[in-house]
């Protein structure tokens, strides 16, 4: 035991001397006016929660311009900004100065706000995924390991948080808080850690449906009449409990609740939102949606695609409520909610990239790939950002290790990769071993990705089309989960996993 938990600590450590060493490059919007990116949000929530009241957080007003970075996120990450907010003002009161510390950036403030990143991941998001790999990971404690260091390792949420300066750490690791409870049979505690994190980030609905179906599920097998009633009722609570003290400062006026509301889901931005790997920005190469639809009819049309494409996972997993059926769904309704929903930014394809980190254990090297396609089709904002060398070497660092750590190109036949259901429903084709098959593709795909990494580096795009290479970023990305999406679908409704899971049950 203790030797595991020493390369457990080597594991930590490693995670954050890659997560420190990506801090040190350039950040989002560094010496860019008016806005000057990603990094001034936050310090601008920092500035608008110390010196304003909270009724006033959502509120344009003369001190606080919603046009500039206003908040848009729930109240938990309000708070989080107040609480960094103290720290800032303590140590030097020009970094929250009213007004006057707009744009404000130096080496000691850079510091500063690196470090609330680092710390926020030290205190939820890694303690989350240490648990989750040693308690809810079957194998040998190597195994655990390996799979702990690969989990730290995936480079898109790294490169977002620490390059283009994001908290997704903290809502990421709330979600897998409230993983690791129903997997270890916690589900109120569960319950209260996802709303947590849906109270932190509005985009954690893409988790929601299959948290609320797994838990409808067990509640409905256990018994409604039964313990399952006893289960629901405490679940209910606990997530009253949690959403009434979230909101606790807006309770009182429900003019400011509908506001925040507002503020979180911005329908008047329209359905586009740059060159994302989704469906809305693929097709619309090939027909212009932003003119033959109207705004609202893009909202009824994501809306209902949406929907029609999460209910499958969902009401599998409805039915058949065991802890694979859930990680499962988990990926197949934020890949759908990525893929067809409203308003969809680059970065909310680590959404469903954590879930598929759940499943490195067991498929592989389908994880390994997606979590490498996730990565690259965040290409043109990495890029934009600066941070082509901290890309590259992360993602050669993740794909190296992985694949060795895991044997994943050894682990890769017909029957680990699951796809029994694939010869099925491909009858027709000649007996050939389909997971040599995969292989290949997979030889391919990184081929590409790394053809039009490079490509978006060292070529000059034709003056008629500026946007080429992202264009074909986000559509051989779009490829690449349209064909993911299907296939964690069929292994979602093809036989169990192998493994027991014993924990859940």
């Amino acid at each position: 035991m203790m030797q595991t938990w020493s390369l457990v600590s080597i594991c930590v450590l490693l995670g954050v001397v890659v997560r420190w060493g990506v801090s040190l490059n350039s950040y989002s919007g560094a010496g860019k006016p008016p806005m000057f990116g990603d990094y001034e949000a936050q310090r601008h929530w920092q500035e608008v929660t110390y010196n304003l009241p909270v009724q006033e957080w959502y509120l344009n007003t003369t001190d606080n311009d919603l046009n500039y970075w206003g908040l848009d996120y729930p109240p938990l990450t309000a708070y989080h900004s107040l609480i960094c907010a103290y720290l800032a003002k303590f140590i030097n009161p020009e970094w929250v100065e009213l007004h006057k510390s707009r744009g404000y950036e130096s080496p000691a403030h850079k510091l500063f706000m690196r470090t609330t990143v680092l710390l926020a991941d030290l205190l939820i998001y890694i303690p989350a995924v240490v648990l989750y790999c040693l308690y809810l990971t079957e194998g040998t404690a190597r195994k655990q390991v390996s799979i702990l260091l690969c989990f730290l390792l995936y480079p898109g949420l790294i490169l977002i948080d620490y390059g283009h300066f994001q908290y997704n750490g903290v809502s990421l690791g709330l979600a897998l808080w409230a993983i690791l409870g129903l997997g270890l049979g916690r589900d109120a505690l569960g319950s209260v850690a996802f709303c947590l994190a849906l109270n932190y980030k509005q985009m954690e609905l893409y988790h929601a449906l299959p948290f609320f179906c797994y838990l409808l599920g067990k509640c409905i097998k256990l018994g409604l009449l039964g313990r399952g009633f006893f289960l629901l009722v405490r679940i209910t609570l606990a997530v009253l409990v949690t959403f009434a003290l979230c909101w606790l400062p807006f309770l009182s006026d429900p003019g400011q609740i509908i506001q925040v509301v507002r503020r979180i889901f911005p329908v008047a931005r329209g359905l586009f939102e740059d060159k994302v790997a989704n469906t809305w920005c693929s097709l619309n190469i090939l027909i212009k949606i932003r003119s033959i639809v109207s705004p609202d009819a893009q909202i009824y049309l994501s809306t209902a695609c949406t929907l029609l494409a999460v209910l499958p996972s969902s009401v599998r997993l409805l039915v058949k409520p065991t802890f694979w059926q859930f990680k499962l769904a988990l990926v197949n309704s934020s890949l759908a909610f990525f893929l067809f929903s409203y308003q969809v930014h680059e970065k909310s394809i680590l959404l469903p990239a954590l879930p598929v980190c759940l499943l490195l254990n067991d498929l592989p090297l389908i994880s390994v790939w997606f979590l490498l396609v996730s990565t690259f089709s965040m290409v043109p904002l990495l890029l934009k950002d600066g941070l082509l060398v901290p890309y590259a070497v992360t993602s050669l660092a993740f794909l190296f290790l992985s694949i060795r750590l895991l044997s994943a190109l050894e682990r890769c036949s017909e029957a680990e990769l699951r796809l029994g259901a694939y010869r099925k429903l491909l009858f027709f084709l000649p007996k050939q071993d389909l997971g040599c098959v995969v292989r290949w593709k997979f030889y391919a795909s990184v081929a590409v990705m790394g053809g039009l990494s490079a490509a978006s580096v060292t070529l000059a795009p034709p003056p008629r089309l500026p946007d080429l290479f992202p264009v074909l970023v986000s559509a051989a990305s779009f490829l690449h989960f349209v064909g993911l999406l299907i296939y964690f679908h069929i292994v979602q409704f093809s036989e169990p996993a192998k493994k027991s899971h014993k924990k859940n049950k």
